[in-house]
């Protein structure tokens, strides 16, 4: 499926409905609407559910946050922490995605490279402190975008390489910046959740949705042919070696919610109250 931005949603629902068995949605500026969850969206994924077809939430937020989401949102699970822990209903301590074998060890490790980076770029960026959700982290270490006026995209590529060359990833969204394990991210977990969630679902099964840089995974064409970006992906496609198959009209939340609705229009499927 070629990259097609200005395909109409009908068309889009029909190269993406046949088949389709679950989808991983990325959070913030995709389900989201300048930050906040809408009424649309609880709606949407009521009807998915009801439509049988189950979401699991990929997010860069902390387990913290992510650990509260399965017990209040109709979703089949949520992958916190760009690919590091599944939480769901059932398994409410969480899963572990990557290979951690000392928590505290590896925790210490990453505030050590914060450390660095802290004192590498302190000139520019005197206020780069760990985000206020980093106390509720397992797997990461974050810090907000917001809080470094005038940061740009090229230098958050020469963060990137100075933490390469110290043996760690680091990838960013629109609100955070990530310090990770350099083979963690949301593909990878995603595919561990699968075999968990769903044995004997093939990844192209699977419709994946995002939004910014750190759900490049998820638009590769090898692994996820069902992708989607909404439509404020645009901005960084230029930066993505890996690019979404379709583009919806609309940003963010509203982007995700008339692409549901022409999903299920698609797949004919009757949703009471609907």
């Amino acid at each position: 499926m070629p990259l097609s931005p200005q395909s109409s949603l009908a068309a889009m629902a029909a190269a993406l409905a046949p088949g389709l068995r679950a989808i991983a949605t990325d959070m913030d500026g995709t389900l989201t609407r300048s930050g906040r969850f809408s009424s649309h969206l609880f709606l949407a994924l009521e009807r998915l559910q009801q439509a049988g077809i189950p979401v699991l939430i990929v997010t860069g937020r902390s387990a913290g946050w992510v650990s509260a989401l399965v017990e209040y949102l109709p979703i089949a699970g949520a992958i916190a922490e760009n690919g590091g822990l599944l939480y769901r209903r059932d398994q409410p301590e969480g899963q572990w995605l990557v290979d951690v074998t000392d928590p505290i060890t590896h925790r210490d490790a990453l505030a050590d490279v914060f450390g660095i980076l802290q004192t590498e770029f302190h000139h520019h960026f005197p206020r780069l402190h760990p985000a206020p959700d980093n106390r509720f982290r397992i797997t990461d270490w974050t810090f907000d975008l917001a809080d470094l006026p005038g940061i740009d995209r090229q230098t958050l590529s020469a963060m990137g390489e100075s933490l390469a060359a110290l043996g760690w990833g680091f990838t960013y969204s629109a609100v955070q910046a990530h310090i990770k394990l350099p083979e963690q991210n949301k593909a990878a977990g995603l595919q561990r959740a699968i075999e968990l969630l769903w044995p004997g679902c093939s990844l192209d099964q699977v419709l994946t949705i995002g939004d910014s840089p750190n759900d490049e995974s998820l638009f590769d064409p090898t692994l996820f042919p069902r992708s989607v970006g909404v439509a404020n992906v645009r901005s960084y496609l230029s930066e993505l070696l890996h690019q979404p198959a379709h583009i919806t009209p609309s940003a963010e939340g509203e982007g995700f919610c008339e692409l549901v609705a022409a999903i299920l229009a698609e797949e004919k499927v009757e949703i009471s109250g609907a």
